[in-house]
């Protein structure tokens, strides 16, 4: 495996500079799933921090400043990185980066990793190398956005809205233009890092943003304030032009959606289309935040207005698209490039607990070392293999549980079995940590690699799908190299 860093479950030697245990304790359990990097790694990445790989909009003059870069495995990323003054205590920033951390969907740029070396606080993210809407809408007057491209933008925000408040995180706190990013297949996503505070107290935001007008009167944002900013989006999307919320509300009164459009767009849009996003775009901006629509509803508003779902949206974008496979898979490797669920279920099943066995560690327990609930451990997982030889996903899912709750035996297939079955009952995040719990049992292990490939792929990370299946596959070739010959 290469040295840099990779998505799968890597031990933490994490936050050494904290002064309470107890706080330590609590943050390092729930935060395994991020993984931090050294400063020396950054630093690497992104050339000392090199003025040129600066992507914010606002540049050096930006309060916390966002760099592209490029790991030792030849990943890109994107770091986010704090001053000081903004995240004194380290405690906090970790709990908020955790929050955050946790998060893993297809409509976000997620993030992957932080570091909090002495002073430094930073975030590290997926990077997406397509710039952002606010580039693409306000500066490609050759070639201005299409209509059903603009219509998927609104429709995907929306989705990665309902995400985020569906996992305890329903504020977004600069949401513009600026924050919506273009992965490499051109599809949109919202960064994560507005999902994060700027500062401790939430008060550290450019001049810029879209703030509704509760934010101007206490200086707080609220759930409702996000659907106010939605607004001002709809209303760029709209138009074409950067809507500054103050003029937002006085600039849709008395206009129909013809009198907002930029001209060369006009075409492109059918006017009962553009009638309801200036609709939306005006209950989103009502002066009471309880009148405003909630992002499920703006979901439901959205979707039956999609056109020409059937092409990728790099097309639309008009952008070039590269996506290759690693060579040389296994029939498993395969199954999960393809995220071909029924193929992965059959190699599973004919592998058994071959994996499990081969570890000294994993055996099952001598006959003197039976215990109740070792004995109640093995019979879940029993039930559990019933289950999933007989594809009843959900009730699989019950058994494996209870095996690994029991704790008395410890079982990589399980974690993989279950992993499967969560992606059977689209329940990618699950999939994506039970991969990453196998690799926690066995680093090394190509079969955890290629399920967490898969979950990654089911959660619209095809980048970072694409470099787990190369090292499950590399891994695998090397494990082959190594096999005794017969």
């Amino acid at each position: 495996m290469g040295a840099g860093f990779s998505l799968c479950f890597r031990p933490s030697n994490t936050i050494a500079n904290l002064n309470d245990s107890s706080e330590l304790e609590n943050i390092s359990k729930e935060s395994y799933s991020l993984p931090e990097f050294s400063l020396k790694q950054l630093k690497a990445a992104t050339e000392g921090f090199l003025p040129e790989n600066i992507i914010s909009d606002d540049g050096e003059k930006a309060p916390n400043v966002v760099y592209r870069g490029m790991l030792e495995d030849g990943r890109w990323i994107a770091v986010k990185r704090f001053q000081y003054s903004a995240w004194p205590e380290s405690v906090q920033f970790l709990a908020e980066a955790r929050a955050v951390g946790q998060l893993r969907n297809k409509r976000l740029a997620n993030l992957i990793g932080y570091c909090c070396e002495g002073n430094n606080r930073l975030l590290v993210a997926e990077f997406m190398p397509n710039q952002t809407l606010s580039k693409h809408l306000f500066h490609r007057e050759s070639y201005p956005m299409k209509g059903a491209m603009r219509l998927r933008v609104a429709l995907h925000l929306a989705q990665a809205l309902v995400y985020c408040s569906s996992k305890g995180q329903p504020l977004y706190y600069d949401l513009n233009a600026s924050k919506v990013l273009f992965d490499q297949n051109g599809n949109p996503r919202l960064s994560c890092f507005g999902l994060m505070k700027s500062s401790k107290d939430g008060k550290s935001y450019s001049s810029n943003l879209a703030y509704p007008p509760e934010y101007t009167r206490t200086g707080r944002v609220i759930p409702e304030s996000l659907v106010y900013s939605f607004g001002t989006l709809l209303l760029d999307l709209l138009s074409g032009r950067h809507t500054h919320p103050s003029h937002a509300v006085d600039l849709i009164c008395d206009k129909s959606f013809l009198m907002l459009m930029e001209s060369c767009f006009v075409d492109h849009f059918s006017k009962d289309d553009g009638t309801e996003l200036l609709r939306l775009a005006s209950q989103c901006l009502q002066f009471d935040p309880c009148k405003r629509p909630n992002p499920k509803s703006l979901v439901n508003a959205l979707a039956p207005l999609q056109k020409e779902t059937e092409v990728p949206s790099f097309v639309l974008m008009d952008i070039p698209h590269r996506n290759v496979a690693p060579k040389h898979l296994s029939p498993l490797g395969e199954a999960c490039s393809r995220l071909d669920l029924t193929a992965i279920h059959k190699q599973l099943e004919m592998a058994g607990y071959k994996a499990d066995v081969e570890s000294e560690a994993d055996k099952e327990p001598s006959f003197d070392m039976w215990t109740d609930p070792m004995r109640e451990a093995l019979h879940s997982r029993k039930q559990g293999d019933a289950a999933f030889r007989a594809k009843d996903f959900c009730s699989a899912i019950g058994c494996y549980t209870k095996f690994i709750n029991i704790g008395s035996l410890e079982s990589r297939t399980v974690f993989v079995r279950r992993c499967l079955c969560y992606l059977m009952t689209d329940r990618a995040e699950e999939a994506l940590k039970d991969s990453m719990n196998a690799l926690g049992l066995h680093h090394v292990w190509p079969t955890a690699f290629y399920l967490q490939a898969a979950a990654l792929k089911f959660l619209g990370m095809d980048n970072d799908a694409q470099e787990i299946l190369k090292e499950g596959a590399s891994l695998e070739a090397m494990k082959i190299k190594n096999a005794p010959s017969v």
